[in-house]
């Protein structure tokens, strides 16, 4: 079925890349209740968790053995990367979803795709504008939370070196520029995710359907992974290579881990956004 902005693309003044502009998109992405919600709830766990160690007490090894974890009140530097040591398995993994698997699904169960489309705004530009932005929002939910809990810790337990649990520890600038490391390599290992929830978006008129299968699908990769019967099948899972940012926090990093996980996350994300143009270019669009 023929669009409108295909019997107009030679209109006099069209412009097909002029079309629905990334700051109107993502003007209307940031005033949704869902954008402000998800950020609330990442700027709030850090303090979260100094309400948690001030209650507690500090943090201290079991058995002799010395974890991240039982670093955090060492520094603001630590405190960030134990944030984001107990978010990036999970909690992250929800604004990506939702930022991504809401953002066409959603245009669809308010039934104003379709007048989208006869704006007329070509497929391919509003797909891109809408995955743009939806990766931008993610990205800016996994900078919010490390930025909040390194001021935060910073000043409940103030500005030093990053102790690292096997020994060692790395000044305050090559930490944080480790740090950015970090939050990058956590942001390309959730491409999967992203991918999965946009490519879903465009199959479904449900957004909760399509935040909520991505969701579950990375779950289903995290219980895989924890099946060692699997052996060297499991190098070829993303959930496999979540955490090995850790190499990268060490005094003499270890890039290689790092590298695999980038490949492996990529090469899945591209398949996934593929799929999700060239099925939503053949789409009946009628809600």
């Amino acid at each position: 079925m023929s669009t409108v902005a295909e019997r107009t693309e030679t209109a006099s003044g069209y412009r097909a890349g002029r079309t629905l502009p990334l700051r109107v998109e993502l003007l209307r992405q940031l005033k949704r209740r869902r954008t402000l919600v998800m950020g609330a709830i990442l700027a709030v766990l850090p303090f979260v968790l100094l309400i948690a160690f001030a209650i507690g007490g500090d943090p201290a090894g079991r058995n002799g053995q010395v974890t991240l974890m039982d670093t955090a009140t060492a520094s603001g530097a630590n405190f960030a990367a134990v944030n984001l040591f107990v978010s990036a398995g999970f909690l992250l993994v929800i604004p990506v979803a939702l930022f991504c698997g809401d953002t066409v699904a959603s245009e669809a169960g308010w039934s104003s795709l379709r007048y989208l489309l006869a704006a007329p705004v070509p497929r391919a530009r509003l797909l891109w504008s809408k995955l743009v932005v939806g990766l931008g929002l993610s990205l800016a939910a996994m900078v919010l939370l490390p930025v909040v809990a390194l001021a935060a810790g910073t000043a409940a337990y103030g500005w030093g070196p990053l102790q690292i649990p096997t020994g060692g520890a790395l000044d305050s600038g090559t930490a944080a520029q480790r740090l950015a490391v970090v939050v990058a390599y956590i942001f390309v290992s959730q491409l999967v995710t992203a991918g999965l929830a946009f490519w879903l978006s465009t199959r479904t008129d449900a957004p909760l359907g399509a935040v909520g299968g991505a969701v579950g699908l990375t779950i289903v990769g995290n219980v895989l992974d924890a099946v060692t019967a699997l052996g060297h099948w499991r190098d070829f899972l993303p959930a496999h290579w979540q955490f090995a940012w850790a190499d990268a926090v060490q005094p003499h990093p270890e890039w290689s881990g790092m590298i695999q996980g980038t490949a492996i996350s990529i090469t899945y994300a591209l398949v996934l956004f593929a799929l999700a143009f060239r099925g939503f270019a053949r789409k009946d669009v009628v809600s």
